[in-house]
């Protein structure tokens, strides 16, 4: 449907399918497509001087064209048109006594046109269709607050990075369209314009947009490049394609929140061939652990469950529930590198090149060589982003021992530690599903091999296992405990392992991306 431009045409007459006794409404009334609300939406004139209206947003309706001059109108009631529905149309009171939130049915004639928009039209988008109401709303909400937004504005090594990564390439970003993927505060969109972009699109769908344009409006120099557009990225349309996207799309994990995805679908949306993408990789790292006091604090939570007599009633009944419940808590906190036990696995995720569907599920082998006899509590993971400017490569790390960032480290512990000895083999898988509360399911699987002459010929000794849901984890924000002189020898040679040599997406062809020192520092100039 051509969103861009009015249509008016008549409605002959409108029948309510599923209302008892079915009513009849006719015409002629009038009625037109337009685009003025941001989304493009069908309106039903109810009064000639058009002072009462009824308006279908298209992004939760559906039109099917059942013949040259009859289509069937598929939307859901709202408290909208249940107010409107009082003012004259019974058949709108009617289906909105059926249910507020139900399904409404209509048949629209039209005379003298057939329906601007074609067979088919449905522009509820991806995210819809695949995240919870609830979800997004509470998400909306929460990144809508300007106190959210001064705690990630405040997170130096996150919006630092960005700063530099983006000024250091300035030749990327010189003359050339930007489209800022949920733009928040607004704060990469400036950014950007510094940097020389000839236009910026900030396109942020919670109510923070509205921030977004006061705060760039204070910045008139800048403000005359950046244009605010509320709304999702799946449904918003722009005038011009991108050179350049930009985002900050990480959630806890890397994928938390599950904003990459809509980070790729602007990609394929907006993005010129060949363009941009800031940030161009994540990488998920990976390493078993081994932090006594944190199984045992994990632990000790179920103990209140062990009551015998908590103002007389029996609570052990539900104590091997509560143990697990807390055991699928993966702990959010800031962690001492000392503890990881094994050179660390990694999970790369190349946003240049990803499918969306290639995010719904996240299947990494898991395989390490102990490099002490301990006991292994469970997974430690964090992640890192490359921006592969063509002057600058720059990373951000959220890895244990660099500076503390607003992601901080995740862990995932086993109810059922393993024990392994100096030298033996470790492994096991992670196991990702995304689900439509934003996030994603993880499940675990650690295993200990045989060890020692004849291991080769062996199997399986020990395996735990866990699922975890990372939309739930414990935010622990603990201090970091006292470890041995033994753990602290290790620890620069465990980190180091994470630096794998990728594939260079520069355009002149080098050999490898440059790497971050350790990868346990980032530099910000």
């Amino acid at each position: 449907m051509d969103t861009t431009n009015t249509h008016n045409f008549t409605v002959a007459s409108v029948n309510l399918l599923a209302s008892t006794p079915p009513t009849h409404v006719s015409g002629p009334l009038s009625a037109i497509f337009r685009s003025g609300s941001g989304f493009p939406e069908l309106q039903f004139f109810l009064e000639p001087d058009g002072q009462h209206s009824l308006n279908f947003h298209l992004h939760t309706t559906q039109l099917f064209r059942l013949g040259e001059s009859q289509s069937l109108c598929v939307s859901e009631a709202s408290e909208t048109i249940k107010e409107v529905g009082q003012l004259q149309w019974d058949y709108i009171l009617i289906a909105a006594n059926a249910g507020t939130k139900g399904t409404c049915l209509f048949i629209v004639s039209f005379t003298g046109s057939t329906l601007p928009n074609g067979t088919v039209s449905s522009s509820k988008s991806k995210f819809d269709d695949k995240i919870e109401s609830s979800s997004a709303k509470m998400y909306f909400h929460y990144y809508g607050q300007l106190l959210h937004q001064q705690n990630m504005m405040q997170d130096y090594v996150r919006t630092g990075s960005y700063y530099a990564a983006v000024m250091e390439n300035q030749a990327d970003f010189a003359g050339r369209v930007v489209v800022d993927v949920g733009a928040g505060s607004g704060i990469l969109s400036l950014f950007a314009a510094q940097a020389g972009a000839k236009h910026v699109y900030a396109v942020e769908a919670s109510e923070m947009a509205g921030y977004a344009q006061k705060l760039i409006a204070g910045n008139p120099s800048l403000a005359q490049r950046i244009t605010v557009i509320k709304g999702k990225v799946e449904e918003v349309e722009l005038p011009e394609k991108a050179d350049i996207l930009i985002s900050e799309p990480m959630g806890t994990l890397l994928v938390n929140e599950r904003m990459l995805e809509s980070y790729v679908i602007a990609r394929d949306r907006f993005l010129v061939p060949n363009g941009k993408m800031f940030p161009t990789v994540g990488r998920i790292h990976m390493a078993p652990f081994s932090d006594e006091h944190l199984y045992v604090e994990v632990a000790n939570k179920a103990l209140f469950w062990q009551q015998q007599n908590y103002y007389g009633v029996d609570l052990t009944s539900l104590h091997g529930t509560a143990f697990q419940g807390y055991f699928s808590q993966p702990v959010v906190d800031a962690f001492d590198p000392r503890l990881l036990v094994a050179p660390a696995v990694s999970h790369v995720i190349n946003f240049t090149t990803i499918k969306e569907e290639d995010l719904y599920e996240i299947d990494t082998p898991l395989k390490f060589t102990a490099s002490v006899g301990t006991r292994i509590h469970g997974l430690a993971c964090w992640f890192d982003v490359l921006f592969n400017g063509s002057t600058v490569q720059r990373w951000l790390t959220t890895a244990p021992g660099a500076p503390t960032t607003h992601w901080y480290q995740l862990w995932c512990v086993l109810s059922q530690p393993i024990y392994v000895m100096p030298g033996q083999e470790i492994t096991g898988r992670l196991h990702m599903i995304a689900h439509s509360a934003q996030s994603y399911t993880i499940n675990l699987t650690m295993s200990a091999k045989m060890w020692g002459p004849g291991a080769e010929q062996g199997g399986i000794l020990q395996t735990a296992s866990g699922r975890f849901d990372l939309k739930e984890p414990y935010y622990r924000m603990s201090q970091p405990q006292a470890y041995s002189v033994s753990q602290d020898q290790q620890s620069n040679q465990l980190l180091q392992s994470q630096d794998l040599q990728l594939p260079s997406l520069d355009e002149d062809g080098s050999d490898f991306i440059e790497q971050p020192p350790n990868d346990s520092t980032v530099q910000i100039r």
